[in-house]
């Protein structure tokens, strides 16, 4: 055996030690929750100089797996890592990879699919790619993490196909475990060899094309070449684990059973629930039951064979899934596992059960009510474990408060239309527009300082007709809808990052048509979408092409610079230098390495009647843009508000500062106050003509996340950011002029 040493982490913590010792080239990725430590780890062994792994964050999952279906048609050794919908974001791209054969390993930290949305952990998003072409290894431990994605890219590279290494969202992904790594990194390059390419695509004096368009027979004959690789897994993935033992000391099948040789009565499940149910079969055993559990470390191939070998002598058998497959009477290793029974084994009574969907704990008690389910006749073929009733016959709505009707909030605002075809805002007083009753309760859980509730409360006082929201995941949708209760007093719908644009505009022509058709009440109604923590990155496309499209509605984006809602780690509009957590600060690292995106400007460049700019250091103008934009979303088009916002938990400063912060983001014209009104660009503060024009590192400097730049090592850091603000404020100006 080679020399290992201890370490004491997390799954999550160990994949990412597993990828600096393999030595991969690129990982393409997208934050998401559980798997995002991954990511995160890794930055941090890249400021410490510990890895030269060419990190590449995308705007979305969909991206990223892009991303390394490019690097590894390129010849480089890829890795990613990926959760729940951004699994599923990013399927599309899987068949490309699996069906031109490119090999890489991918990480799936298993979560449950929205919606609802639920970030706890289950088994929903991982069986959506069982026919995606991809071999995969299921890990039920933090060992298993570490060893399965060392094991994974050899086998990846053996049968030209990329694998996905899946384990258990938080039970095995956070949870710390005692575990064995192999001290020297040349140990596991050793095992894992060099990379060869039969093909090398960039080999331009052998120029090939990848990806043809096909039709019958030569699909089919691709396929059936996919399908020899799957089966050639079946054969390699032992070898690799034998060699691997002699390396490590670790024994890995491809089942794994205990107390399997005498049982009549099994139970068979995936990830961290075996090791809990280890525990119940220790006790039922003491009591003379012959019970056994089986676990499967492959998924794909299927180890039907091996399965129903260590399941030869069972009776009764209860398969336990973390997802349904709805309306196939039971989830998917239940049906898999029904398969392989009727071919090779056949006299089992098989029983199936879903368990811990959102991940809803699962106890030692739990697996010894499941094998008393199995001794009980009656117990169902099919059925849920721990679903509580709930209110069955409740004939009555609750309501929480009275409606808000137009008569409450209208204060009199005065719009009129001038000759340039503008929109004129008069008769906005500030103390009055606080009469108007707040569409968001005072109830929520955003952090202290959070600018969410305080934008969002200031962009409402400036619009007096009914408002619909769409909010995108993130903070703003978190904090306040909490099951069973909402902050919202007005209609609400929430979807996912990349798609709120186009929801919101689906919504708003039903509620227009139907208005024509008379199904409902005449009036304006203001149709606001609320984006953030990043959701004009990975939804931007979506966005662009509700601009496109001209819908009537309005979309807002509280910008506090980040991916908070998943612990910040940076997005297109943190600031070049920041430290995030995954823009790590060291010897080899600075922060983040790129410009803020100037998304006012994107979307002014698709020509739609009204772009604006607020802060809350500036509450009047920001309520009269409020009132302006409302005014063409009604009548108009696409408007959009972009607010900076204050997350003082991650920007590092203080609650009660964060209004003078804004100021100085302000002053300093990192954030100008401006607006785009029918392609006539307006300045509505210039901090220069004022004599409030600042350093841009006086802003930095009242930021944890930046204060670092202060240091003379970071000189021209600031010194381009500098540039680069000032660039873009006197296009502004010049634009303001000519306009």
């Amino acid at each position: 055996m080679e020399k290992q040493v201890m370490e004491y982490a997390s799954g999550n913590e160990m994949a990412a030690i597993a990828v600096k010792q393999i030595g991969y080239d690129v990982m393409g990725y997208y934050p998401i929750t559980p798997s995002t430590q991954i990511a995160e780890n890794l930055d941090v062994m890249r400021a410490k100089g510990e890895t030269d792994l060419i990190m590449i964050p995308a705007e979305g999952e969909h991206s990223a797996a892009g991303i390394c279906y490019g690097a590894s048609v390129g010849g480089g050794r890829v890795f990613n890592a990926t959760s729940a919908n951004g699994l599923l974001y990013a399927i599309e791209q899987l068949p490309v990879q699996s069906g031109t054969r490119y090999p890489m390993v991918m990480n799936v930290v298993c979560r449950t699919v929205s919606g609802p949305l639920s970030i706890k952990g289950d088994h929903s998003d991982l069986m959506y790619i069982l026919n995606a072409g991809w071999p995969i290894l299921f890990a039920h431990s933090v060992q298993e993490v570490y060893d399965f994605n060392i094991i994974a890219l050899r086998l990846a590279e053996c049968v030209r196909l990329p694998v996905v290494v899946a384990f258990d969202g938080f039970f095995t992904s956070h949870q710390k475990r005692r575990c064995m790594r192999f001290e020297e990194d040349k140990t596991v390059r050793d095992f894992i060899g060099k990379k060869t390419e039969e093909y090398p695509f960039l080999d331009l004096e052998h120029p090939i094309t990848v990806g043809s368009y096909m039709n019958e027979p030569d699909l089919i004959n691709n396929r059936y070449q996919l399908h020899l690789a799957m089966e050639q897994v079946r054969e390699e993935l032992p070898k690799l684990f034998a060699e691997y033992e002699k390396l490590s000391g670790r024994m890995y099948e491809v089942c794994q059973g205990y107390c399997c040789e005498d049982a009549t009565d099994l139970l068979i499940l995936l990830g961290s629930s075996f090791d809990t149910a280890m525990e119940a079969v220790d006790k039922l055993r003491k009591k003379g039951k012959k019970v056994g559990i089986v676990t499967l470390h492959m998924l794909r191939a299927f180890p039907a064979e091996e399965l129903c070998k260590l399941c030869n002598r069972a009776e009764r058998i209860l398969v336990a899934d973390r997802q349904d497959s709805y309306g196939a009477g039971g989830g998917n290793l239940s049906l898999e596992v029904r398969a392989a029974m009727q071919k090779y084994q056949g006299r089992a009574t098989i029983k199936s059960l879903v368990y811990g969907l959102g991940g809803k704990d699962f106890f030692v008690e739990d697996a010894i009510s499941m094998f008393s389910m199995l001794e009980n006749e009656t117990t169902p073929d099919f059925a849920y474990y721990g679903v509580s009733a709930g209110k069955q016959n409740e004939s009555e709505k609750s309501e929480f408060f009275e409606p808000i009707t137009r008569e409450k909030t209208k204060l009199g605002i005065l719009r009129a239309v001038t000759e340039e075809q503008e929109v004129k805002v008069q008769g906005v007083n500030l103390n009055a527009t606080a009469q108007i009753p707040k569409r968001l309760a005072p109830g929520h859980g955003a952090c202290p300082g959070c600018g969410i509730p305080v934008n969002l409360n200031l962009l409402m006082r400036g619009i007096e007709d009914p408002i619909v929201f769409l909010f995108q995941t993130g903070c703003g949708m978190i904090v306040t809808t909490g099951y069973p209760r909402t902050s919202f007093k007005v209609p609400y719908l929430h979807n996912l990052f990349q798609n709120g644009a186009a929801t919101l505009s689906g919504l708003a022509e039903i509620c227009y048509e139907k208005q024509r058709r008379g199904e409902l009440p005449q009036g304006d109604i203001v149709f606001v979408m609320v984006s953030g923590d990043g959701g004009m990155d990975i939804g931007m496309g979506s966005a662009l092409g509700t601009a496109l499209r001209g819908h009537r509605l309005l979309i807002f984006e509280y910008d506090n610079g980040g991916y908070m809602n998943t612990g910040y780690q940076l997005s297109y509009s943190t600031p070049i230098g920041a430290r995030s957590s995954t823009s790590h600060v060291g010897k080899a690292q600075f922060g983040k390495t790129f410009f803020h995106k100037d998304m006012p400007q994107i979307m002014a460049a698709t020509n739609i009647p009204y772009v604006a700019t607020v802060a809350e250091s500036n509450p009047t103008d920001f309520i009269k843009k409020a009132a302006k934009a409302a005014e063409y979303a009604k009548h108009s088009g696409v408007a959009y508000m972009k607010a900076l916002s204050a997350c003082p938990l991650n920007w590092n400063d203080r609650p009660d500062t964060e209004r003078k912060v804004i100021s100085a983001a302000v002053d300093c014209c990192y954030f100008p106050l401006y607006e785009v009104e029918q392609g006539k660009t307006r300045l509505n503060y210039d901090p220069e003509k004022n004599g409030k024009k600042i350093p841009v590192l006086e802003w930095l400097t009242m930021m944890g996340r930046t204060k670092h730049l202060a240091k003379e090592e970071y000189k021209p850091i600031v010194e381009d950011l500098q540039r680069e603000i000032d660039r873009r404020f006197y296009c502004l100006k010049e634009k303001a002029l000519n306009s």
